[in-house]
């Protein structure tokens, strides 16, 4: 025997592929929370135009009630909604029940509300913090558990939104850059957990880098002055095609964009560097020349349909890394060298930030 080989536990699962199945989007059921704003919108609106049925999630019912019927003119699918906080259990139950009812199950299940605070951790208010964790991680580990008990038996797609900040850490959003650490933990331990199963369930991590949504509006800001998304930053539309790619492909994780597989393998692999450069410009790049006038969603929602912010610079309407990394197997083997590249450009891009910081 080899000298490793009691390592690996005996399962009937090792060596053997769970034999997932994923229906194509028009002929797929989907239950997307945060469906009125940025991410969730662009990716609603883009599963509607494949033909896929929807049942969309938010605390809103006006804008919910305004984008079904938006989603279902002209004949489109059939398209529900149902009211939900997704840090109340109970409520996301209701959407599951809900869905099964008017559509008899759900194939894919996307998470993806969140909301951020900015201000230094010993400044914002435990209340304030928990609150963040209540929608960002419960409302991920509450749609997971729900989801997970029905896709189990049906087959099918949890996909659940982490971020860049799920594999490093950036000052001013402790409690953010916390809960995308853990909502990272749970996703994986919980896809483990199914794989020991041997329940037919992709479960996908989506790891968006800086996108031109309502982040920085919806927040709510303890600081003098307003924050931005420090640049490079993409469309919600390039998010929402990864995670329409991860509904009908089983996918371990997809980054967003080229700088958040960047950023998370430049903190991975040089976390001293990576720390001193973010130490020393984290603040700075983080922060508008002009007074706070944010909003404040941690509460309650927004009420509006808006995809963009429209107030982070330059958007990056395509990306090159994650283009390259929705395509079929055999088309990745040059996304080793892309992202070699990638990452020294990067670590370029941060000294050359540091030095003039300096």
């Amino acid at each position: 025997m080899d000298a490793e080989a009691w390592l690996i536990p005996h399962s009937p699962y090792i060596g053997t592929a769970m034999r997932i199945k994923l229906k194509p989007l028009r002929e797929q059921t989907i239950v997307l929370t945060g469906a009125t704003s940025g991410i969730g919108l662009a990716t609603a609106r883009l599963a509607a135009k494949a033909g896929a049925r929807l049942m969309l999630v938010s605390r809103d019912e006006g804008a919910l009630s305004s984008l079904a019927e938006e989603l279902t003119k002209e004949g489109g699918p059939d398209v529900g909604y149902t009211v939900a906080d997704v840090g109340d259990e109970s409520q996301l139950q209701a959407v599951a029940d809900a869905t099964i009812q008017r559509f008899g199950g759900f194939d894919t299940w996307i998470n993806n509300a969140g909301v951020s605070v900015y201000g230094r951790i010993v400044d914002v208010s435990l209340e304030d913090q928990r609150k963040l964790f209540d929608t960002n991680y419960w409302g991920v580990v509450n749609g997971s558990r729900i989801a997970a008990k029905h896709l189990r038996e049906r087959g099918g797609a949890l996909i659940n939104l982490g971020s860049e900040l799920s594999d490093v850490a950036v000052p001013l959003q402790g409690p953010y850059v916390a809960s995308k650490h853990a909502v990272k933990g749970f996703t994986d331990s919980l896809r483990l957990e199914l794989k020991d199963e041997g329940a037919p369930v992709s479960v996908t991590l989506i790891k968006p880098a800086g996108i031109d949504t309502m982040f920085v509006e919806h927040a709510k800001n303890y600081l003098d002055q307003e924050p931005k998304l420090p640049q490079p930053v993409y469309a919600p539309d390039v998010v929402a095609k990864a995670i329409l790619h991860a509904a009908t492909h089983s996918e371990r994780d997809i980054y967003v964009g080229g700088a958040s597989r960047a950023m998370s393998g430049f903190g991975q692999r040089a976390p001293r560097l990576y720390d001193a450069i973010a130490s020393k410009i984290g603040i700075r790049i983080q922060l508008k020349k002009e007074p706070r006038q944010s909003g404040d969603a941690l509460y309650e929602g927004s009420g509006t349909l808006r995809e963009r912010s429209g107030r982070n610079g330059p958007v990056r309407e395509t990306s090159l890394y994650t283009g390259a990394r929705l395509q079929p197997a055999g088309a990745r083997a040059a996304l080793t060298g892309v992202a070699a590249v990638m990452l020294v450009m990067a670590a370029r891009h941060y000294v050359r930030l540091v030095r003039d910081a300096a």
